[in-house]
């Protein structure tokens, strides 16, 4: 195995893809429309990884169709206490205040708009 790629599905996945960037930071990658301008595909970038958003109309829902947590996504970042106050101020909905945790990093949690957690955090110095 050379790589992971997660999928993580969006009912508008052009809106999730702007909020991702603008809110957590991530690279554009893009989306993808069909023939009739529905945006069939996302994707959003950290260093060499990629989170590909694919359409929850799909056989995939979002946490807020289902009305349940559905999973979350970890990301490692080089300093969670900026990104933290970055992402607080492009208006993300904390979950969490950055915490040292019992494992090993100091995290904080971020909601986006469609319901998925997001868990951004700093291992800690060994």
């Amino acid at each position: 195995m050379t790589d992971i790629i997660p999928v993580v599905p969006y009912e508008d996945i052009r809106a999730a893809h702007d909020w991702l960037v603008k809110v957590l930071g991530f690279t554009p990658g893009g989306v993808i429309e069909d023939g009739s301008g529905t945006v069939v595909h996302g994707e959003v970038q950290l260093g060499d990884r990629r989170i590909w958003l694919h359409a929850s109309a799909s056989g995939l829902s979002t946490p807020n169709q289902s009305k349940a947590a559905t999973g979350g996504v970890v990301v490692l970042v080089e300093d969670v206490d900026a990104h933290y106050a970055q992402a607080k101020a492009a208006g993300g909905e904390i979950l969490s205040e950055p915490t040292d945790q019992d494992y090993g990093q100091r995290e904080y949690g971020v909601k986006d708009p469609e319901g998925h957690s997001w868990w951004m955090a700093t291992p800690f110095a060994t």
